[in-house]
This record gives structure tokens, sequence and C-alpha cells, in this order.
């Protein structure tokens, strides 16, 4: 059976036959094992067929001998295809040239805007990014995404609030809020300090209103602390109450910590991958070495390549695989009790105001089962329990 694909790759051309021999010299042909098709008559003594290219030095040793005058009509194939191609090797150099130029060219920077900021702070803006390799001329595939450029700008310049990072083509916008000076503070209007929660008044500082407790006073929540009516009976007036009523609360925490943990750690060493994909195709182009790292911990960044404004389907990823150590913590009896103390302590210091202070702390339960070390712990806390209540007309 003829190979189609055998015979496109090869080559094939198509032969015109003329003479009287023409049946004996197919079947010669035949008989020498030459593939001989499309054979079609179109005179009495004038038939065109297909044979492969390799076989036509043997056909005109068999024309010879049968009388026949041959000729060539037609060329398909991929040998005379790439023959076109190199006879026109010039045109398609400039072509690829071309594309390859304006590929370049469309995955590089070649503006950065910046709204919304101050020129004081464009300024910072621009040299914050000269560091981080972001300027006119770099390549898009090798700067950090948009993400990441926007963390590390909030994180390095104080006088911006939020900076939002968008690519538009080959330009880089960035759309900056900046901190704002706050505005005076408008007059407060009338009203009360009640308890936010039950708690013994420990010390008060009224800056206006009227105190209705003292220290060591018992109050519940919603209880009026400070009044925001003041003068005597019939010469009364409204006023915004306005001060800070401390009062100690209590505060109870469970811990369970195991004696044994495992954890993994960044020792430092990384090493880089770098892929040309398409879909969930990659292809690795850097880094085919394997990892010599028995743990690890890896980082996938894509970056999509782009021609002129529009993004390919095809992607450049860097895949940063970074070493990680196995660490194994055991504590004793004493250490994890100690460690289940300090991290009560923690959780409850980030759930009090910055002014609140943990003045007694009490151990109600503890035990160690099934390898955890498990604490039950009752805190005092002194903080301020006073929060307004807007005075309303009938008070």
């Amino acid at each position: 059976m003829k190979n189609e694909w055998v015979d496109t790759l090869a080559g094939s051309v198509r032969v015109k036959v003329r003479g009287k021999g023409i049946e004996r010299l197919i079947n010669a042909c035949v008989r020498q094992g030459m593939a001989v098709w499309n054979v079609k008559k179109h005179s009495a003594d004038t038939v065109t067929f297909f044979i492969r290219l390799s076989d036509v030095k043997q056909l005109r040793h068999i024309a010879r001998k049968s009388g026949c005058k041959l000729s060539f009509v037609g060329r398909t194939g991929l040998p005379f295809f790439w023959r076109r191609v190199w006879r026109n090797s010039g045109f398609w150099l400039g072509l690829l040239v071309f594309l390859a130029g304006v590929f370049l060219l469309s995955n590089v920077v070649w503006n950065i805007d910046i709204e919304g900021a101050t020129p004081e702070t464009e300024h910072q803006i621009v040299r914050e990014l000269k560091r981080m390799g972001v300027e006119r001329g770099a390549f898009q595939f090798l700067l950090d995404d948009p993400e990441t450029l926007q963390k590390k700008l909030t994180e390095r310049i104080r006088d911006i609030t939020w900076v939002g990072v968008e690519w538009k083509g080959t330009s880089l916008h960035f759309q900056v809020v900046e901190k704002e000076i706050p505005e005076p503070k408008q007059p407060l209007p009338p009203r009360h300090l009640v308890a936010k929660k039950e708690a013994v008044v420990a010390d008060l500082f009224v800056e206006e209103g009227q105190p209705l407790v003292s220290v060591n006073d018992y109050v519940q929540k919603g209880q009026l602390l400070v009044s925001g009516i003041i003068g005597a009976e019939g010469r009364t007036k409204f006023v915004p109450a306005n001060g800070k009523v401390f009062g100690e609360t209590w505060y109870k925490s469970t811990v369970v910590l195991p004696l044994e943990t495992t954890f993994h750690v960044l020792t430092g060493k990384a090493m880089a991958r770098h892929y040309i994909g398409i879909g969930r195709l990659s292809i690795p182009v850097w880094g085919w070495e394997k990892p010599p790292f028995s743990h690890m911990v890896v980082e996938r960044e894509k970056r999509p390549f782009r021609f002129w404004k529009w993004d390919l389907p095809f992607y450049y990823e860097r895949v940063i695989i970074r070493e990680a150590e196995a660490v194994k913590r055991s504590y004793t009896w004493e250490e994890a009790f100690a460690e289940a103390r300090r991290i009560a302590r923690r959780e409850l210091r980030a759930k009090l105001p910055e002014e609140a202070a943990i003045r007694g702390e009490k151990v109600l339960h503890q035990e160690k089962e099934n390898g955890k070390v498990r604490v039950e712990l009752h805190y005092e806390v002194i903080e301020n329990i006073a929060v307004p209540q807007p005075i309303v007309q009938g008070d």
C-alpha cells in the first residue's frame, strides 16, 4: 500500500511518457519495485503517472531501453518545498527578523505612568522602581508581577496608602493613593459614657461630664459611668462627655500545645528553572539539573509573552525551588507549660487595646493528654471600659 506521508516527505514527481512501449515501461517499473500511481492515459501514445523522487534515476535507465520519451510535468513534496524556500531565503529571513523584532519590542517596558502622586512621592516611586529593575527598556517577563510590585512599593514608601499596578500593552500604569492629613476634629455631639462590659472600676480620668462611679465600684455592661448632663437642677446643659474609665476585667484562655512538633524552615539555598509553555505543556529552557534538596518549597511565576498589544497563547514560567529543612522541636512538661502560658498571653495581648495592661494571671487547670499539654488560664486586665452613648431627647 502506498504511504502518502512518506511520499510527501520524500517527494514525488509527475511523469509524462510518449511512445509505443508505454505498457512495457510501466510493467518494467513495477518489476523493479518502483511505486507507480495515478496512471492516466491521455491518448494512444501518451500517459502520465506519479513516481517517487528517489526512483527518477532508475526510471530514466528503464526509459532508454523502452524507446519512450520522458518529461517531468509536476513536482510535489518536502524537498521541493525547501528548495523554493531556499530560493526565497532573503524574504523569509527578513520576515523572521521583523517578527522577532516586533516580538522582543512587544515584551519591553516602553512607558511608566504614575497617577495620583505628588512630585515628591513620584520621585520616590521612580527611585524604588529602578532598584527593583523596573525602568524603560526592561523585559517584562523578567520583572515582578503587579501584585509583588504593589506590595513592595507599599512597604517601602511611607507616604502612600495604596498603589494599583496594571499592565496596558507595553506600558506599566501606577495609580497612587497618598496618605491624607487628618482633618480637624468636628465638634462632638452631646453624649454619655457607659460601660462596654462588667468590671470593677480601677481608675478614672474625666475631662468633661459628670462622673457617676468611683474607684472600686462594680459596674455592669451598659451602666452609665459619666453623664453628659451637667449643672444644677433647672440650669442643666448637655455636653459631650469625654474621658477614660479604667476597670478590672476578666478573660479566660485555653491553650493546647503538643510536646513534639515537626516543621520546615528555609535554609536560604535555592535554584531556578525557566520554561516556555503553552497551555499545560511546559518546555524547559534552562535549569535541567535535579534539585539536590531532600525537602523543598516550590514557587511558580508565569508571565505571558506579548505581540504588539495582544497576549500570546504561550508564556514564560520561572520556578524557584527553595531548600527546606525539617526541624523537630520537643518540649519537656515544664517547657511546654511555660510556652503555653506565653502563647496565651500573646494571643490575649493581640485582642486588647494598646493601652490595656494585664495585671494578674492564674492557672485554672493544667494536664497532659495524648502527647499534648492543655492549660486553662484566667487573666485580670485593666482597660478602658468607657464607650460613648448619644444623648437622646427625654434623657
